[in-house]
């Protein structure tokens, strides 16, 4: 193990980056609370400056991904689309099987200008999530039950808001609904067969309704579907954990991009041409297996300097202080300081990792294949 590789390994190291993010998290949170009054007053001012605060949040999670861990993001596509990247409204369709697939995501997102203003349809559970619900709240992220009697009145409203938003958006939808596990596969696969829809391979079925109400409510707004298809080189299996520990991975990314006027307007046909769609990337994820790359052309678009950027002023300015109170602290000599602050070092410590394990396969739950999930779709 080199000294680099050792050092990002250290816990105190790691837990120092956590505490960065989780304070800084919550003093944007309260700019971004304060900002309310400006919504009845100049919605768009409201949105531009979220963005721009909901960017320096998000950004500290890419720049473990792109500077901390150093992981290559390649994508599979042509120069035409890469082109249309950061200049248009898209709802971006993206397989859930990895703990870091969002991470992929937002560091194309950071590299073509839109991380600010990226957005999903969320599953209602992470509001209550500190950080990353509370900011996404600010940020008029749609969030749902996965209930779509419940769900519809907000879902509808929730998009129909975004129709005039201010910045490109890149809309991130999981249309599987949960992240691919086996266990979730077979049972998908069963729903598929009782349905007479094609078996997949490497995702689960598609759940229609999110993502032809997205494109009905944002039709006029976006311009096309970026169709995602990511995998990991030499078959590794990347975790939050993995990023943190400084190890690194090698992303490939398949994009395609699909003008919104060449998909079905009939909710039916939308429905039928998403599942064609998940047969397709079924074959891309089969040619990947096989070959251990996606077909078509390569460009690794270069990491910017902001991520990093941000988190040294965000390092600089709150590190001083801790780090001077924990040296006054042990130059008091006093029991009662010294296991406080080991107590707090503690429940920090703690906090941090159960934020991680937000993202952790084998902890996140659905529902999917429920005889009442059936009736959803």
């Amino acid at each position: 193990m080199g000294l680099l590789a050792y050092l990002k390994s250290l816990f105190i190291l790691q837990l120092l980056m956590g505490f960065v993010f989780v304070v800084s998290g919550l003093i944007i949170n309260f700019i971004q609370l304060c900002t309310c009054v400006l919504w009845p007053v100049n919605k768009q001012l409201y949105r531009r400056i979220n963005c721009r605060l909901s960017y320096s949040l998000w950004s500290q999670l890419v720049m473990l991904l792109e500077w901390w861990s150093g992981t290559d993001c390649t994508l599979y596509t042509d120069q035409a689309t890469v082109d249309k990247f950061g200049t248009e409204h898209v709802i971006i369709i993206l397989n859930h099987n990895f703990e870091i697939d969002f991470l992929c995501g937002w560091t194309m997102c950071e590299r073509f200008g839109i991380l600010g203003s990226s957005k999903v349809l969320a599953k209602h559970e992470l509001l209550k999530v500190p950080l990353i619900g509370w900011t996404w709240y600010f940020l008029e992220i749609v969030f749902c039950k996965r209930k779509w009697e419940e769900d519809r009145d907000t879902v509808f409203e929730g998009l129909g808001r975004l129709k005039d938003y201010p910045e490109f958006m890149w809309f991130l939808l999981y249309c599987e609904g949960t992240r691919f596990t086996e266990k979730k596969h077979q049972i998908s696969m069963q729903v598929a067969e009782s349905k007479g829809l094609p078996k997949l391979k490497y995702h689960l079925l598609p759940r229609t309704k999110g993502f032809t109400t997205t494109l009905q409510c944002l039709k006029g707004t976006v311009t096309a579907v970026y169709d995602v298809t990511l995998n990991f080189q030499d078959k590794q299996t990347p975790t939050l954990l993995g990023i943190v520990n400084g190890k690194k991975y090698k992303a490939d990314m398949s994009v395609r991009r699909f003008p919104v006027e060449d998909i079905p307007d009939d909710e039916k046909e939308c429905a039928n041409w998403l599942h064609k769609l998940y047969q397709e990337k079924d074959a891309l994820q089969e040619h990947y297996q096989k070959e251990g790359s996606f077909p078509g052309p390569t460009i690794i678009p270069h990491r910017r300097p902001w991520t990093l950027l941000n988190f040294l002023f965000w390092a600089t300015l709150l590190l001083s202080p801790l780090i001077n109170f924990a040296c006054g602290v042990v130059v008091s000599g006093s029991p009662l300081l010294i296991i406080s602050f080991i107590l707090f070092l503690i429940v920090a410590s703690v906090a941090i990792r159960r934020l991680i394990g937000v993202t952790e396969v084998k902890k996140t739950g659905s529902s999917y294949g429920d005889q009442e999930a059936k009736k959803q779709n």
